[in-house]
């Protein structure tokens, strides 16, 4: 199973299209000398003007977690290049090419200054600090981005210049660990080393060079893997939970790189005891503050610091692992549930900025950040989610000539099936109130979201098979047909129902029946969260925090809200309003949430019979 490349599928217009414009526009705003500036300073570099900065509030520099005086600096640079690369790949901006282009010539101006392998925005010798008790943050987490960011640039753009800059990056490493070797092995598994597994896998997969497996090698000895594996201990309540996350995509990408089935057994265990048994909240969280909480303990530890969206970014990349090598649909759903509850919720619609802990008690509030002045991790996570989008919708199983639509997001794919080209366009099928839909065979559904419209295209005369996804909270109103002839839905297996023989000019009409379900916490099974499909509903008040009703038939005090907009969808989407209660509340899709007060848990009065 793969997925297909980024300038293979375009995203077209509507709500995720909106959200990854938002964030191409706030990449290409943000200034090369700024993102730039720690690896100036590191390589001796003066920047113009800042000779001697006489008003920090008015100097031309990034600040918060990239301000110079922070140990992190420089970690934001390597999430840009990743997604800028991406985007690139997407669509050829131009924009973003020639600023990529620039960066990557001038950190190799840097790498140079700095005798020809460090290219870092932090001092080497804050690896030194490594080997003793003194407090250090995450060195090792901060040049992981920067490999990330250059490994991506090449293997999105061609940048034979970013490869160069690794190549010598990875001399330095190879040096470094065999010197910890000797001294102090226990440094090599410090300064939050999470993603160096993967990143050493990753670039031996892509290059085939020897000295990145034996760096992965190196870096494969986690104490994490064990716990995994043992049944009689919990690896990871109290841990940190975006520590302990892209240790597990190392595992994966060894996997794949590798083909010992050992690792693929790591990743699969991970997944058991972080989600399957671990349960989760509507949103898909299951951490408070940055740290795994204990098993379905999900009520006790619901606070105002949940869901890091770190997390949520990291998990949907486990996920995708998972379904490349199983076809499982669960992990499509739970990437689904992600997207809406974390991508979009987590993102501002407007400026593109993340908000970094989700809050789920009563009267919460999102916490933007802002485009200068914060940097936190989060915001380097968000612009890498807000330009992933194109890889999301489909996979390809070239040897069973499958096409898989994975997320129901309007676009269209140009690529190939094994050796047969195929065309997809997916738009939604709103239909608003004309002439039409006075004959629509759906005419009471004319305004879901849940409406969609497949128009394929192969050249050639063979035909492929074209799998959906039937997601887990679908109803039994589900119709899919063909040409106009209705498929049976139930037949679907693993999540998928699969059409075979589907030729050009053929035409899939699909229809997913959606409905409000209250989804209880398992700790305090009179809290529940409202989620419409798979989005969670938001309250927007600051106060109530219960309803009176049975939980298990939310239409007997929520009351759909319609009414005619000329934003994403042509009528207003997945709004209610609360009915026979002291005081009436709406609800919106928790991502429409912007700076309103809003609750997602409420507890459960029953009505007195």
């Amino acid at each position: 199973m793969r997925r297909f490349s980024y300038n293979e599928v375009k995203v077209l217009d509507g709500l995720f299209k909106r959200r990854m414009d938002v964030n191409k526009e706030y990449l290409r705003e943000l200034d090369d000398t700024c993102l730039l500036q720690n690896y100036y300073l590191e390589a001796g570099v003066i920047m113009p003007g800042l000779t001697i900065v006489e008003d920090p509030a008015k100097a031309k520099l990034h600040w918060g977690w990239e301000a110079p005086s922070c140990q992190l600096r420089g970690h934001f640079l390597g999430h840009y290049l990743s997604a800028a690369s991406m985007l690139v790949a997407n669509d050829g901006d131009e924009i973003l090419a020639a600023k990529l282009r620039h960066i990557i010539s001038e950190l190799r101006r840097c790498q140079e200054l700095n005798g020809g392998r460090w290219a870092g925005p932090i001092p080497e010798k804050y690896f030194e600090i490594l080997t003793t008790d003194r407090y250090i943050w995450s060195p090792q987490y901060t040049i992981h981005k920067l490999l990330m960011g250059l490994l991506d640039t090449y293997k999105y753009t061609g940048n034979e210049e970013a490869l160069q800059i690794l190549s010598g990056m990875a001399d330095w490493f190879l040096d470094w660990t065999a010197d910890m070797k000797k001294r102090c092995p226990d440094a090599i598994f410090k300064g939050e080393q999470a993603g160096m597994l993967e990143l050493w896998a990753d670039a031996y997969g892509v290059t085939e060079d020897k000295r990145y497996l034996k760096l992965a090698n190196i870096y494969k000895g986690q104490k994490l893997f064990k716990l995994i594996k043992s049944k009689s201990v919990d690896a990871l309540t109290d841990d940190h939970t975006n520590a302990s996350i892209p240790i597990i995509q190392g595992a994966a990408r060894m996997y794949e790189v590798t083909g010992d089935i050992k690792w693929r057994d790591i990743v699969e265990k991970f997944w058991e005891r972080a989600v399957t048994e671990r349960g989760m909240y509507a949103t898909t969280g299951s951490n408070a503050g940055e740290f795994w909480i204990p098993p379905m303990k999900l009520g006790e530890y619901r606070g105002e610091r949940g869901q890091e969206f770190c997390t949520v970014y990291n998990m949907v990349r486990v996920a995708e692992y998972l379904f490349k090598w199983t076809k499982d649909s669960k992990y499509e759903d739970y990437i689904e549930r992600c997207i809406y509850n974390g991508f979009l919720a987590q993102q501002n619609a407007e400026t593109g900025m993340p908000d970094y802990f989700l809050s789920l008690t009563t009267g919460s509030k999102k916490e933007w950040a802002s485009k200068t002045r914060d940097f936190w991790c989060c915001q380097g996570t968000m612009i890498q989610s807000a330009a992933k989008y194109p890889e999301m919708v489909y996979s390809a199983d070239d040897d069973s000539k499958i096409l898989y639509v994975n997320q129901y997001i309007p676009s269209k794919l140009d690529g190939r099936i094994g050796d047969i080209y195929v065309k997809v366009v997916q738009s939604l099928a709103m239909k608003g109130y004309d002439a039409q839909t006075l004959f629509d065979e759906h005419g009471t559904y004319e305004k879901s979201r849940w409406k969609f419209h497949l128009d394929v295209e192969i050249k050639g005369r063979k035909g492929i098979s074209i799998a959906l996804r039937i997601p887990e909270w679908t109803g039994d109103k589900t119709e899919i047909t063909l040409n106009g002839e209705i498929k049976e839905v139930s037949h679907a297996t693993d999540g998928y129902l699969v059409l075979t023989n589907v030729k050009s000019g053929d035409a899939i009409d699909i229809f997913f029946d959606a409905e409000v379900k209250a989804e209880r916490l398992p700790d305090e099974a009179d809290v529940a969260a409202f989620v419409d499909g798979p989005i969670v509903l938001a309250g927007l008040t600051s106060d109530i925090d219960s309803i009176v009703g049975d939980f298990e038939s939310p239409s007997e005090f929520l009351r759909p809200v319609t009414e005619h907009t000329y934003d994403t969808f042509l009528w207003l989407q997945n709004n209610y309003r609360t009915k026979h209660q002291t005081r009436s509340i709406k609800f919106i899709p928790l991502y429409d949430v912007k700076d309103e007060e809003y609750t997602v848990y409420f507890e459960e009065i029953r009505p007195e019979r």
